[in-house]
């Protein structure tokens, strides 16, 4: 197993990430090092919360986790930051208002989707009381239908059958 310095995993991970974006498979032929070790390196990275997208995905194919990671990252950031963290990330400003939004609006809607939740648990537990209603009468059905066959069963057995007139 090859060990690597600190500044080359550096490096690797900093062409991984926005603006470079370099694909695993690129920058493993480039730099000369294993594509398991730089797919370890970026697991670790983002482990400890750093934003590595990688694999060439443009950002609006980055996971909603990483796109949450930015909106939290510019969440404190000025304009003339913003514009800067931007550049050094491939991303639009405009990019990261529309994740924002998203995150805000994620739970806008919680109240309405319960309630219309235990509207709709409400109905189905009238239905599935309706329906063992209806289940129970008719095993009492059937029992008293297989209780009338034993009995005409063994009427017949002591009486013997009975013959239309």
């Amino acid at each position: 197993m090859k060990h690597y310095s600190a500044q080359r995993k550096e490096s690797a991970l900093l062409k991984m990430m926005p603006p470079s974006n370099i694909p695993i498979t690129k920058l493993s032929i480039d730099m000369g090092i294993g594509e398991s070790t730089l797919y370890n390196w970026r697991k670790q990275a983002i482990n400890k919360g750093h934003l590595v997208p990688g694999d060439g995905k443009n950002a609006e194919q980055w996971s909603s986790a990483n796109k949450f990671s930015v909106v939290l990252e510019t969440a404190s950031l000025n304009q003339a930051e913003l514009a800067e963290y931007c550049r050094n990330k491939g991303i639009y400003a405009e990019q990261i208002a529309a994740w924002r939004s998203a995150c805000m609006d994620a739970n806008a809607n919680v109240k309405e989707h319960e309630k219309a939740f235990t509207i709709e648990a409400k109905k189905d537990k009238k239905q599935i009381n309706q329906l063992e209603k209806e289940l129970r009468r008719k095993d009492k059905a059937l029992a008293e239908t297989a209780a009338l066959l034993v009995l005409r069963k063994k009427a017949n057995a002591i009486w013997g059958e009975i013959e239309d007139e």
